[in-house]
C-alpha cells in the first residue's frame, strides 16, 4: 500500500511539474486591436523575456467590433499575423476557453465585452479586458458585478497607467501630489461616449496620479479639444486635455507643493504586458475594481456635463443611475 501511495504521488507530482513548465495557456478574443498583435509578439518569442516567462498565446477567437469598420477592416491580416506566431484559431468562445487558462479580451469596441466575457467569468478564467472595458458606465459596473459573483479575477488599464515616470509621481517620492493636467489624444467614436474611445488613456493618467476619490467634473467640449476638470474630495483639482487638432502625444504636468515635474515618457506596451502577466500568475488584480469604475465614472459625467452645458456633474449621481441599470442587467 505504501508502494502504490509512493506511486501514484509520484504520478501527481510529476503531472505538476508538467504543467509548470508548459506555463499559462493564454486566449485571445478579438484580433481588431494592434494590442492583441504587440502582446503576442512578447509573449511568443524566442527566447521569451523573463518579465514574460510562464505565458504564451495559444489560441484566439477573431471576431471583435460588429460594425466599427477601422476595427473589422484589420481582422483578416491579423489572423493571419498571430497563427504565423503559432497560434490556433477557432470559430467561437466556448472552444477557446477550452484551450486555455487565462484570457484576454481584446476587443477594440467596448459595447460587446459584457457578452464575451460573461463565458470567461462563468469558466473561471482569469481576464484582462482591454480599454474601454465597456461601451458604458452600467456595462463597467454589471462587469466587475459579474465577475465578482462569479468569483474569477478581472482587471482592465490603459497602458499609460504604466510609464517609469508617473508610477514614481505617484509614489509620494516627491511629496503628495497636490494637482495634475494630463493630456492625450481623444478621438471620437459615435457608438461610444466621448472619452471611452481615447480619452480613455489621459484621463486615467490623471487618476493613476489623483487617485480615484474624484466628486464632481465640468467639460469644455470643441470641434477640435475636450477639457474635463475635476474636483477631488479633499479639494485637489486635476484636468484631462483631449486633443484631435493639435499634438497627438501623451503627458502631463503633475504639481507637488515643492515642485512641478512633467510626464513625457510613454514607452508602449511592456511595463502593461508584465502587470497583466503576474496577474494571470496570482489572480490578484494591480487595479481595484472602485478606481477603474471612477474613472469611467468621471468619463461619464464630463459627457452628461456636455449635455447639460457645462455644469458640474456629480460622479456620485451618474454611478447612481448606472448601478441601477447593472443590478437589472446582471440579474437578467
Amino acid at each position: 500500500m505504501k508502494g502504490l501511495k509512493f506511486v501514484i504521488l509520484t504520478g501527481l507530482l510529476s503531472v505538476v511539474s508538467a504543467a509548470q513548465a508548459q506555463g499559462l495557456r493564454a486566449g485571445i478574443i478579438g484580433l481588431d486591436t494592434s494590442h492583441a498583435i504587440a502582446f503576442t509578439k512578447a509573449l511568443n518569442a524566442e527566447p521569451q523575456a523573463a518579465e514574460y516567462a510562464g505565458v504564451r498565446v495559444t489560441v484566439a477567437y477573431p471576431k471583435g467590433s460588429p460594425d466599427i469598420e477601422s476595427s473589422t477592416k484589420r481582422v483578416p491580416d491579423y489572423i493571419q499575423q498571430v497563427k504565423a506566431m503559432g497560434v490556433e484559431i477557432v470559430d467561437s468562445i466556448d472552444e477557446l476557453l477550452k484551450k486555455c487558462d487565462v484570457v484576454f479580451l481584446e476587443t477594440n469596441d467596448g459595447r460587446p465585452h459584457f457578452e464575451q466575457a460573461m463565458p470567461v467569468f462563468k469558466a473561471g478564467k482569469r481576464v484582462f479586458i482591454d480599454k474601454p472595458v465597456a461601451g458604458s458606465l452600467t456595462h463597467c459596473v454589471a462587469l466587475y458585478e459579474a465577475a465578482a459573483h462569479y468569483k474569477t479575477p478581472m482587471f482592465s488599464a490603459s497602458s499609460l497607467r504604466y510609464t517609469k515616470k508617473t508610477i514614481e509621481f505617484g509614489s509620494g517620492k516627491h511629496g503628495p501630489v497636490v494637482g495634475a493636467e494630463t493630456y492625450s489624444p481623444c478621438a471620437l467614436e459615435p457608438t461610444h461616449p466621448d472619452l471611452f474611445w481615447y480619452g480613455i488613456h489621459g484621463v486615467e493618467s490623471l487618476f493613476t496620479l489623483m487617485g480615484a476619490e474624484c466628486e464632481r467634473v465640468v467639460r469644455v467640449s470643441t470641434p477640435g479639444t475636450d477639457v474635463a476638470v475635476g474636483t477631488w474630495k479633499d479639494g485637489r483639482v486635476g484636468s484631462f486635455r483631449g486633443n484631435r487638432e493639435s499634438s497627438t502625444g501623451y503627458g502631463g504636468t503633475v504639481f507637488f507643493k515643492k515642485g512641478v515635474k512633467q510626464i513625457d515618457d510613454y514607452g508602449g506596451y511592456g511595463m502593461l504586458l508584465e502587470e497583466i502577466v503576474k496577474f494571470f500568475k496570482t489572480g490578484v488584480a494591480p487595479v481595484s475594481a472602485e478606481e477603474t469604475i471612477a474613472i469611467f465614472a468621471f468619463m461619464e459625467a464630463a459627457d452628461e456635463s456636455k449635455r447639460q452645458g457645462g455644469i458640474p456633474i456629480k460622479l456620485e449621481d451618474v454611478l447612481n443611475k448606472a448601478r441601477a441599470e447593472a443590478k437589472t442587467l446582471v440579474r437578467e
